[in-house]
């Protein structure tokens, strides 16, 4: 894991923008694939709020996707793809329907999150945050937390943020990123101790858990939420294949927060496969059972990678709007020595 992160699969560049104070705290997160992926998606919960997604469905035309955009702004913030797309344009990136090069459609499925609490009235996500997560764009590090589609979510009674972690297994590298804003909790107030903090891999978040209660913020309940991400992997996997893996994102989401998936949440993953190596080959009944065998083990990755994801995102949020953070409750857990 040279970033523990997404950015970890070959191919996957991320890129944040987002505006916090003056009266706003949102904004947008785009997962870009120059070189194109198969994608796929699960969506889980009663409010989501997206664009593309029949696109994705393993009958459909489309294969592969250029990016994925993750906004705040509830469904207003849809508009940041716009400038996904005016991006990608700009660079003959997209699905051909000319001779010439410019003669493309970029396919970039988008989902949104439930913050517009967090900014004025109004202030949200348009297509100039799109265009500018991308110019940002890169294959380094990512930055976590208070950022991007992050920079106003909320997950529970505390803020959340962006996290992101990833995985080796088997040869092959697997990726998440999750924006955390949840209408469930992360985390349990009688320990301090994250809901999925077992999942923990070589100290990397990085605090000291504590082990003492913490009475709960007393903080206005959205009952709008939505987590959304994207799960990516440098295999080579069908449209169905793919959303295997999304579907087990999931699974990594349900671990991290109690209740999961509720009718106030739109919880939405992405999958994003690069190609670049392939499973076993199926050939017979051994040969199925190899290749299912093979992404069975993928699959149990993007969970685990997931629900590292999320716990990096509630860990390395900070304050927004008067919404506590996780480091305000229990600042102990993150002094050193």
């Amino acid at each position: 894991m040279v970033h523990n992160a997404i950015t970890d699969v070959p191919g996957v560049l991320v890129g944040t923008y987002e505006r916090v104070g003056d009266g706003w705290a949102t904004g947008t997160t785009v997962v870009l694939v120059p070189d194109t992926a198969t994608g796929a998606v699960d969506q889980r919960g009663g409010a989501p709020g997206t664009r593309e997604t029949n696109l994705l469905e393993p009958e459909n035309l489309v294969q592969r996707v250029n990016a994925v955009c993750l906004s705040g702004g509830s469904a207003y913030g849809l508009a940041a793809a716009d400038g996904v797309m005016r991006w990608l344009g700009e660079r003959d990136l997209g699905f051909r329907v000319g001779a010439q090069p410019h003669e493309v459609v970029p396919i970039v499925p988008a989902a949104v999150l439930f913050d517009l609490p967090r900014s004025d009235w109004g202030n949200r996500p348009d297509p100039s945050f799109g265009y500018a997560a991308c110019a940002a764009a890169g294959s380094g590090p990512v930055v976590e937390g208070t950022v991007g589609a992050g920079a106003g979510a909320q997950v529970g009674s505390l803020k959340g943020g962006i996290g992101t972690a990833s995985e080796v297994v088997d040869g092959f590298t697997v990726g998440a990123l999750a924006a955390v804003n949840a209408s469930g909790e992360a985390v349990s107030y009688d320990t301090g101790l994250p809901f999925a903090a077992d999942h923990e891999v070589d100290g990397e978040f990085g605090v000291r858990w504590p082990n003492r209660p913490a009475e709960r913020p007393k903080t206005l309940a959205t009952d709008l939420n939505t987590t959304i991400g994207v799960v990516a992997v440098d295999a080579a996997l069908s449209k169905a294949e793919c959303r295997r893996l999304a579907v087990a994102a999931q699974d990594g989401l349900a671990r991290s927060v109690r209740p999961a998936h509720t009718m106030f949440d739109g919880d939405t993953v992405f999958a994003l496969a690069t190609g670049a190596r392939e499973l076993p080959e199926a050939s017979g009944p051994i040969g199925e059972m190899s290749r299912a065998g093979a992404l069975d083990a993928l699959c149990s990755a993007a969970a685990r990678v997931f629900a590292r994801s999320m716990v990096r995102g509630l860990l390395t949020a900070t304050a927004v709007a008067g919404l506590p953070a996780y480091r305000d409750l229990w600042p102990e857990a993150f002094v050193s020595g």
